[in-house]
Parts: C-alpha cells; sequence; structure tokens
C-alpha cells in the first residue's frame, strides 16, 4: 500500500505547467511540521515537493499561494534521472489525488481589516440566552 496524508502550508506559491499533450501539471513545495520538538526546542519542518494533474492542477495554481494551509492525500513516488555530469539522482515526491484548501496564512488574525462576518456571528451570539442546567431534559 502507498497511501499519505499531509497538512502543511505551502512553502513559495505554485507553478503551473502545461505538458506537450496539454495536461495540466502543478507543482508547490508543502512545509510539514514534524511531530516533536528538535534539542533546541524548536519543531522542525519537512518541505515536501508536491505534484498535482488536470482539473485539480488548475484550482491549485488559481486558489493556492505562499502560506496556504492545505491537506494533500495522495502516494510516494521516486523517479531517477541522468543528471550533466553523468550522475544518476533520484527524486522523490508526492502525486497527489486530492488536495482540500484549507485555512489561508493570517485567515483570522486580527491584521485590522473590516471583518463584516465575524461582527454578524457577534451578534448572533449575543442574542442567546442562558439555559439553566436543571431545565435540560437530558
Amino acid at each position: 500500500m502507498n497511501k499519505v496524508m499531509l497538512i502543511g502550508n505551502l512553502a513559495k506559491d505554485p507553478e503551473h505547467i502545461t505538458t506537450n499533450n496539454v495536461v495540466s501539471l502543478c507543482k508547490f513545495t508543502l512545509a510539514v511540521q514534524r511531530r516533536f520538538s528538535g534539542n533546541d526546542g524548536e519543531r522542525e519542518a519537512d518541505f515536501l515537493p508536491i505534484i498535482v494533474w488536470r482539473g485539480q492542477a488548475e484550482n491549485c495554481y488559481k486558489y493556492l499561494k505562499k502560506g496556504s494551509k492545505a491537506a494533500i492525500s495522495g502516494s510516494v513516488q521516486t523517479r531517477s534521472y541522468e543528471a550533466t555530469d553523468g550522475s544518476r539522482r533520484y527524486m522523490t515526491e508526492i502525486i497527489a489525488d486530492e488536495v482540500e484548501f484549507l485555512a489561508s496564512r493570517g485567515a483570522g488574525s486580527d491584521d485590522g481589516s473590516d471583518d463584516n462576518g465575524a461582527e454578524e456571528k457577534k451578534d448572533v451570539v449575543s442574542k442567546f440566552e442562558p439555559i439553566d442546567d436543571d431545565n435540560l431534559p437530558f
């Protein structure tokens, strides 16, 4: 079985390529934090190359940018090529079957922008009446 699921942030803006057969391809690097901190107390991140094909590639290129949070489901693929010096080079990539767009970097942060949606939610919440626990039917 070859299945990988990742959640991370884009390390740079995605790159869009169209192959000779007119198939869309999107490449980007996903920074995924490791589970545990290092000796210095900092959590390290792995920078993983992601490849997305066809319609999903076009959507990724259109809607993702540096710092965007994304969830990836796909498989690991290793390929090799001959470098200009004649040596054999290997490249490991994640081929994404599914990409889910999560929050953009800075989403929900207090950056001074006017967010009418948040104000409307506060108004709705303030209209709730408190309920005594003794009056609950369960």
